[in-house]
């Protein structure tokens, strides 16, 4: 069989299975299979693929089929352009999630910092603090996460990208660990809540850690909790940033305008067209 016959019965199979991209499935499972890229695929459609590599390919298609997302079977996944590696201990990282480090890049870039200490709360795979690290040479950065199989993936993904010596990983519940004060706190928590938990594709709610995900009735449990402790983890003049879900806009505006300890606040849509950032800036006499 060729590549391309392989990838049109693999699309096939997939389209029957209503999954949501099996062009792309296809591709991605057989080129990293391949240990090729797709444009090699493209290519060389009438490569004949060996039966030896048939059968290898054919397990991770099996696996494909039960609904495993793609990321997790070829362990990888990309995020500001990095290369980070994933597995079923964190979470996957979304595109959307690129416009919350696009958000504290700028910040960054207006503040007074030489050297700015950067805490990122529940890292994951480390996606936002490689990037800022990889994006901001002189910044230090500090990343906490409750799971200390999520940490072995960050700090994996932190030695992959040569910016290990300059996060440090704490275990512990959001600021729990952390000690000092910073220039920005940055955070993509779960958000999720229960009824939407309960809507989401069975590919999510059925392989994704349902810890990065589910935020309580109301999906605000964990927003509830970060903004106070925030601001008493910030420096002068510092900034929160946390990634939200579109239909939380109001409620978090609400909770932001119950405390006194932040102004400027702004929230920011992603390349979809849906409500995915809140930024507060620390009132100066409230920090300190």
């Amino acid at each position: 069989m060729t590549i391309e016959q392989l990838i049109e019965n693999t699309e096939k199979d997939f389209m029957s299975r209503n999954l949501a991209t099996p062009r792309l499935d296809a591709e991605v499972l057989l080129a990293s299979f391949l240990k090729k890229d797709r444009t090699w695929l493209y290519t060389h459609p009438g490569q004949d693929v060996s039966a030896r590599e048939m059968d290898g390919f054919s397990f991770w298609v099996a696996r494909r089929q039960k609904g495993e997302p793609v990321a997790y079977i070829i362990g990888r996944k990309e995020f500001w352009s990095l290369d980070f590696a994933v597995d079923p201990r964190v979470l996957i990282p979304r595109p959307d999630t690129e416009v919350l480090v696009e958000e504290v890049i700028k910040v960054l870039g207006s503040g007074r910092a030489s050297r700015p200490e950067i805490l990122d709360l529940g890292t994951g795979s480390g996606a936002i603090a490689v990037a800022l690290a990889h994006e901001c040479p002189h910044a230090r950065i500090t990343a906490t996460d409750i799971s200390r199989k999520a940490l072995a993936v960050s700090a994996g993904n932190a030695e992959r990208h040569g910016v290990a010596s300059r996060i440090t990983f704490l275990e512990g519940n959001l600021l729990d660990p952390v000690m000092g004060k910073f220039d920005v706190i940055v955070s993509n928590p779960p958000y999720i809540d229960s009824g939407d938990y309960a809507r989401l594709s069975a590919e999510v709610r059925n392989f994704e850690p349902r810890e990065a995900l589910l935020a309580g009735e109301q999906g605000m449990d964990f927003y509830s909790a970060i903004i106070p402790q925030a601001a008493c983890r910030l420096k002068p003049g510092g900034w929160l940033l946390l990634e939200i879900g579109d239909s939380q806009k109001e409620n978090l505006n609400r909770l932001f305008q119950q405390s006194d300890a932040y102004q400027d606040l702004a929230f920011r849509k992603d390349y979809a067209g849906r409500w995915r950032v809140v930024k507060a800036k620390i009132r100066e006499e409230e920090s300190g």
